[in-house]
């Protein structure tokens, strides 16, 4: 890629990171199956170990197929680095170990993915590092809730499953003013829709697992920020010494799942608008999630700092909560599981599978409603993902 050229994102998702040719002339690169490196003598030793030249020494710090991946992120996310990880998890364990410290505070949206809510916790707090759990769409909370102690706001945005949208520039405006670091989890929306970087954050992480991969058959996360002395500290200090390292082969397919990124989230996006207009529409639906709803609380914030609105929606069943079960127990083309991002549509019901470490006596004050159905919007025709819905809702 020329560097003095600006290029668009399906081209930088494709092209981004390589240096030069690959081997034997080939058009995609090499996987390097390798789990250590040679040298050619000491001094080799002496200028690899002090990073005098860019060669490697052993995978689990790094290996050329993920330092390609780890380049193609950073650029996507228009940041100068990115740390690859085994998974989304690894990602988000690490950055929050590698910024807070015991004494510190964490402040959270109220809305998290299940995992990441009992990070901040249940295992944080082991480490004497406190937190505040808060509605960040409510800005003004957040001032009340500072304090001298706190390092850390997290948040997703759209968040993990009611897609509340959180104002990326307010936030981080609040923050920067007391030196706070922001890190923002991206996965809903992926950098096609949404960079939270150039709106102030400090740390972008991501379940590569999801949309970047695209296909299901990958476990992976990435971080990515602008200061490169914070991606040293993460790669070296905790990626490595905690050793989520992400395998050659994964860092692969996610390379190959990034090529036709722009081209999934821009089919993703148009079925996913059309079965929430359709859930909107249908008696037996009480109330539906999507930033891309005129009516949705988010929506006005959602189209200052997204481009496009994603495929991830949620909705809610009128009645008695078992109604949300039948639902969900009844579709035939729609696949009942945990996950998200793929071709696939995939359905759950998160207090039951993905949010289930929340108590149930206080999911409300979560965002979370026991009858709330995420759905994974996939890639399949938008007509047989309605008509399957349909038919799953008439069986209620």
């Amino acid at each position: 890629m020329d560097k003095n050229k600006k290029y668009e994102f399906d081209t930088i998702s494709i092209h981004a990171g390589k240096k030069g040719k690959n081997p034997d002339n080939a058009l995609n690169p090499p996987i390097f199956q390798t789990s250590t490196f040679v040298f050619d003598n000491i001094q080799h030793v002496k200028d690899v170990m002090s990073f005098k030249s860019e060669d490697y020494v052993y995978t689990r710090g790094n290996n050329p197929t993920l330092r390609l991946f780890e380049n193609r992120m950073a650029a996507l996310e228009e940041g100068e680095g990115a740390v690859a990880f085994a998974s989304g998890m690894a990602a988000i364990s690490s950055t929050l170990f590698c910024l807070l410290k015991p004494g510190d505070n964490v402040i959270v949206n109220r809305t998290l993915y299940g995992s990441t809510y009992n990070v901040v916790t249940k295992i944080l707090s082991q480490y004497h590092v406190n937190y505040k759990v808060i509605d960040l769409t409510k800005a003004e909370l957040l001032e009340e809730a500072l304090d001298k102690n706190t390092k850390v706001i997290y948040f997703e945005t759209p968040s993990n499953p009611n897609l509340d949208i959180i104002d990326i520039k307010r936030i981080t405006s609040i923050a920067k003013e007391k030196g706070i670091k922001v890190v923002v989890d991206n996965t809903f929306a992926t950098p096609y829709f949404q960079r939270p970087l150039n709106l102030g954050a400090d740390v972008v992480v991501h379940s590569a697992t999801k949309y970047i991969c695209g296909h299901g058959d990958v476990l992976g996360g990435v971080a990515v920020a602008r200061d490169l002395n914070f991606i040293q500290k993460l790669k070296f200090d905790y990626m490595c010494e905690f050793g989520g390292v992400l395998s050659p082969f994964d860092a692969w397919l996610l390379l190959r799942g990034l090529k036709t990124l722009g081209v999934r989230m821009r089919q993703h996006e148009q079925n996913a608008l059309q079965v929430a207009k359709f859930l909107q529409r249908h008696p037996q639906v009480k109330k539906v999630m999507y930033p891309g709803l005129e009516d949705f609380p988010g929506h006005n914030i959602a189209q200052e700092q997204m481009r496009g609105y994603g495929a991830m929606l949620s909705f809610e069943i009128e009645g008695d909560p078992q109604k949300a079960v039948k639902v969900v127990d009844n579709v035939d083309l729609i696949q009942l599981a945990v996950s998200l991002g793929d071709c696939e549509t995939l359905i759950e019901i998160p207090a039951e599978m993905t949010h289930m470490g929340y108590p149930k006596e206080k999911l409300a004050e979560f965002g979370l409603t026991e009858s709330m159905i995420r759905l994974s919007v996939g890639l399949e025709s938008a007509n047989d993902i309605i008509s399957d819905l349909d038919e799953a809702l008439a069986r209620i």
